[in-house]
């Protein structure tokens, strides 16, 4: 019988994140998914001029307290998560306490070009890097727990290892069916699907990352400057 957990997967922007909450989705013991359930709020409180803003506002719970109630509540089977750390605008980390916090983590030159593409508007604060390392600290240094860290680039390169280990590590039974899903949209993608999830949508397996040589921008570059501690640090704990 599948046990019940919450996972919480940290995550930034153009991190892999949903194509690894399409694996997640295709187990057969995940009943549940939420898809960046913070989002609208983000969104109402900060006035960011997001494509899709209006719809992701109308289509979530927006009070922050009521999107947390969601976070927590207990369903039978697996609950995965998918969070962007950089909506999380509140130090308020207590409510962390009962989820399974596991985070996903990718070289910041790659999340930045991806992102830019998307919205050019882009700074620092966008892509969560400064929020994931302190919900990272918090559940290391507070709840004196390990986090389980997936690097993007060993995801790409070697899947069925990394899921692998870390279903023995969130002592959850391996599922097979992580490593292939049907392309479509899928009932729990947010709104914002149609514009942010493109080639997610067409994807049905995780691919070989492509090493090309990326030109970044003085803007980008200052950018990856700030991000790439914070990203080396968390690396060293990535299975």
């Amino acid at each position: 019988m599948a046990k019940n957990i919450i996972i919480a997967m940290w995550s930034g922007p153009r991190n892999l994140s949903t194509a690894l909450m399409r694996s997640f989705g295709n187990r057969q013991d995940v009943t549940n998914v939420l898809d960046e359930p913070f989002y609208g709020s983000y969104l109402l409180s900060t006035n960011k001029e997001h494509p899709m803003k209006d719809e992701v506002i109308n289509s979530q719970l927006t009070d922050i307290n009521d999107v947390k109630n969601l976070c927590i509540k207990n369903n039978s089977g697996i609950t995965y998560q998918k969070h962007m750390t950089h909506h999380i605008l509140d130090k308020d980390f207590s409510w962390l306490d009962t989820l399974t916090n596991c985070f996903l983590i990718r070289n910041p030159e790659m999340v930045v070009k991806s992102f830019m593409k998307s919205w050019k508007d882009g700074d620092f604060e966008d892509i969560g890097f400064k929020q994931q390392h302190d919900i990272f600290n918090y559940v290391k240094n507070y709840l004196n727990e390990k986090p389980l860290i997936i690097d993007a680039s060993k995801l790409r390169s070697n899947p069925e290892r990394v899921l692998t280990k870390f279903c023995l590590l969130a002592d959850i039974e391996w599922d097979k069916d992580m490593l292939q899903w049907s392309s479509g949209i899928k009932d729990y993608d947010g709104i914002w699907a149609s514009h942010w999830y493109p080639s997610v949508v067409n994807s049905t397996s995780f691919k070989p990352e492509e090493h090309r040589e990326l030109i970044l921008s003085d803007n980008e570059k200052r950018i990856v400057e700030r991000a790439m501690p914070i990203y080396e640090d968390l690396y060293k704990y990535s299975i």
